[in-house]
């Protein structure tokens, strides 16, 4: 009786399980996300080390997620914020700056809000610049950019908001039940 082939597949917790390669769940499991980005303790650090940040796609919408971003990020940190957007003047009362290239400083973070496929254009710009840091906005991924990112040196993130995981590391988003996986009776910052 012949065997059938086994497929060993990489969990996203890092942990790995051999299934029947013609299964149903080893089929949806190869064509899954594959790259790994910086784990929560190594967020946690970027964002504590970072003091300035530039969002890419930056829109003076106010329906416009990153709209939202920025104004968390002027109201609620001592970021230096930056908006990158070649068709605005301002965006939340702050110049609007047409490319990265024009900013007055190399930005710790870069926060991109842009389409998957934009995202090389913006990692080519990122390095022309000397930034260090992408950070790529929730619901957009691009892995091949992301492997890419790493083979140049960069730190990338991807799927995640800037906005959630700050107020997540720092007890914002414990009153409205979220699981912020800070362990402790005293509020950040006190």
């Amino acid at each position: 009786m012949p065997t059938e082939e086994v497929q060993t597949t990489q969990l996203s917790n890092g942990l790995t399980c051999d299934l029947p390669a013609s299964s149903p769940l080893a089929k949806s499991l190869k064509s899954q996300r594959t790259w790994v980005g910086p784990d929560a303790k190594k967020r946690a650090a970027i964002l504590r080390a970072a003091k300035s940040i530039a969002i890419v796609g930056a829109s003076p919408s106010p329906s416009r997620s990153s709209y939202f971003v920025g104004t968390y990020l002027l109201q609620s940190t001592d970021y230096r914020v930056y908006f990158v957007n070649p068709n605005a003047d301002t965006i939340l009362g702050q110049k609007a700056y047409p490319d990265l290239a024009s900013l007055p400083e190399v930005p710790d973070i870069v926060d991109v809000f842009r389409k998957a496929s934009d995202i090389p254009a913006v990692i080519e710009d990122v390095l022309a610049i000397g930034a260090t840091t992408v950070w790529v906005q929730l619901g957009i991924w691009n892995e091949e950019a992301a492997v890419y990112a790493e083979s140049q040196g960069l730190t990338i993130v991807m799927d995640r908001c800037l906005k959630v995981e700050h107020a997540r590391f720092n007890g914002g988003l414990n009153l409205m039940g979220f699981d912020t996986g800070v362990i402790s009776s005293r509020r950040a910052g006190r």
